[in-house]
């Protein structure tokens, strides 16, 4: 019975997936799609975590020499025996994934991209068998594999340049079969070596590396690609013949990476949990591949893993902490206040027309902030409106889903109070007007930061939670002094103060309470934190540690301003 079978968290091995008895939804109708639509390069780009490396997998699985049918006994691409009889088993495969080459320097990046490949011409060891090979062949193939005293692959630069070439050569003259190269996460290279400054190296290298052993090859079959972004401006793949490219916006391989609605509901039903459907839809659906809609693989089989582990778990986030985000984190530095309101319509459950390159790359993204709106949605952090109009080549984009929006709500609004935070004399003076007293200040201090954040306004978001998203925002300005010891959510008197900071050597202390100001009345709301302030008796806890001035601030707050009353 399936609900037996394990769940297949982190699994990226199609025979490991097959032969240990873990949950799989059939994905090999790629398999027939690909042989169906073939060019002799073939790239695909979707979101981190959507299925691309365990696909390369089923590829190799299938394709290469000793081919075992029972990996994919019961499968759709076993429904055609025909394609099965041509195909499996039949060519020699060269697989490498790039997830792993990255490094502080260019030469150290060089070095994985050496070992990878080095350690993929090891698996050919049989090539140094038979009589197929000259002994000059033997030579090249010895210098792939070569390893020093020191345990280092010493492949020279030039014969790294060639090696996914040499490599084809000497297989299809072994096996007197051209070979199929399947390269997964082709640009991570190129993001690692964009966030460590040597980009301009890293993009000669692989483009030779590429054009030497997918442009000019004919010991190639076909190629298959992965990755995030389409890169191509670059001149990477410039020139290529017969290249097919496969972007989320197209209709051919939709199903293919994700999951559809029809497999997570299969899904919940063979464990048991169909009345989680609602909850998992909400929170890992909506991103749109073609005219598909595609829940996140990955945040699926993470959550129904942990519903084995405890039948009432909740929806979390899963797919944040999977890669690097930098290069979000890049777009929050440069957003001025248009992109600033354009992230809170989006929080706000609304969508924004932006015009979207295909093809970027890693340089363009400092040519303007417009184009990161372009790696939002290839990143998977927005995606294209279900029935959304595309006009003059403008496409509207939302927030797919709950996870990406928690996204948007905890962590690309704290970077946008990070940078709000850069002028430090600017703070101090804003910190110190509370043990002034300079309401003033503090009101029009507190109300210029609000302007430069991002503030969550939606109808959804509760009085408790809007209040907390201010309460945060103080917190951490305050947080800023030095020698202040502050509380929050601290029990005094007979509650739990939102704020309350001490300034020993000064004897000075002061507490503090925010409300959510209601259809903008402000004055109400602050006397009535005032009031709770009083009646609570929170300043109690500062009067029992001997701080001899105390002061009390009621703060009201509504979307980008705020007032401040003191009593």
């Amino acid at each position: 019975m399936p609900a037996n079978k394990r769940l297949p968290v982190g699994i990226e091995n199609f025979e490991e997936m097959r032969t240990m008895d873990y949950y799989y939804i059939d994905k090999t109708g790629l398999i027939c799609d690909l042989l169906d639509n073939l060019g002799k390069v073939n790239l695909f780009t979707r979101p981190r975590r959507f299925g691309k490396t365990l696909n390369m997998s089923m590829l190799k699985c299938f394709f290469e020499p000793g081919a075992d049918r029972a990996l994919f006994e019961g499968l759709e691409v076993s429904k055609n025996r025909e394609l099965c009889d041509r195909y499996m088993g039949q060519f020699p495969v060269i697989s490498v994934s790039l997830k792993g080459t990255e490094g502080e320097n260019f030469q150290d990046a060089k070095g994985m991209l050496r070992s990878i490949i080095a350690k993929e011409a090891l698996r050919f060891s049989n090539l140094m068998s038979g009589e197929a090979l000259s002994e000059s062949e033997r030579r090249q193939y010895r210098a792939l594999v070569h390893v020093s005293t020191e345990g280092i692959f010493t492949m020279a630069d030039e014969l790294l340049r060639d090696s996914l070439l040499l490599l084809s050569q000497l297989l299809q003259k072994v096996c007197g079969r051209r070979v199929i190269i399947l390269i997964d996460e082709y640009d991570v290279p190129l993001h690692q070596a964009y966030q460590s400054g040597y980009y301009d190296e890293m993009v000669r290298l692989i483009r030779l590396l590429l054009s030497q052993a997918l442009k000019s090859n004919d010991s190639l079959h076909f190629a298959v690609l992965t990755g995030c972004l389409r890169i191509s401006k670059e001149s990477i793949f410039t020139g290529f013949n017969n290249f097919n490219v496969d972007t989320i916006r197209e209709t051919p391989y939709q199903e293919h990476f994700g999951f559809t609605d029809r497999e997570v509901r299969a899904l919940l039903e063979d464990y048991g949990w169909s009345e989680k459907y609602d909850a998992v839809r909400a929170w890992y659906d909506g991103y749109r591949f073609g005219d598909q809609e595609i829940y996140c693989p990955w945040d699926v089989i993470c959550y129904c893993h942990a519903l084995r582990m405890n039948p009432s778990a909740k929806p979390q986030n899963y797919w944040v902490n999977t890669s690097s985000n930098d290069i979000i984190r890049s777009f929050v530095g440069r957003a001025g206040a248009a992109a600033r309101s354009e992230i809170e319509r989006l929080i706000d459950g609304g969508s924004v027309r932006k015009k979207l390159r295909q093809e970027l790359t890693y340089r363009d993204l400092d040519s303007g902030v417009e184009n990161l709106w372009s790696l939002l949605f290839t990143t998977g952090y927005l995606t294209r409106c279900s029935g959304g109009r595309e006009e003059e080549e403008e496409t509207e984009l939302a927030i797919p889903n709950r996870e990406i929006r928690w996204i948007f709500e905890e962590q690309i609004c704290e970077w946008f109070r990070e940078e709000t935070v850069r002028d430090t004399k600017k703070l101090e003076s804003f910190c110190t007007a509370f043990e002034r007293n300079d309401v003033s200040a503090i009101e029009a201090g507190f109300q210029a930061y609000l302007k430069k954040t991002i503030s969550i306004r939606n109808a959804g978001a509760g009085k408790g939670k809007k209040e907390n998203f201010y309460h945060g925002i103080l917190l951490g300005l305050l947080g800023h002094m030095d020698g202040w010891e502050i509380r929050s959510n601290a029990e005094s008197g007979e509650g739990y103060c939102d704020i309350i900071v001490e300034i020993p050597e000064r004897e000075i202390g002061f507490v503090v309470e925010l409300k959510y100001a209601e259809n903008a009345a402000f004055d109400a709301a602050c006397q009535r934190a005032l009031r709770q302030i009083r009646e609570k008796g929170y300043e109690e806890a500062l009067a029992l540690d001997g701080i001899r001035t105390i002061y009390r601030y009621g703060i009201a707050c509504y979307r980008k301003r705020c007032r401040v009353i003191s009593g």
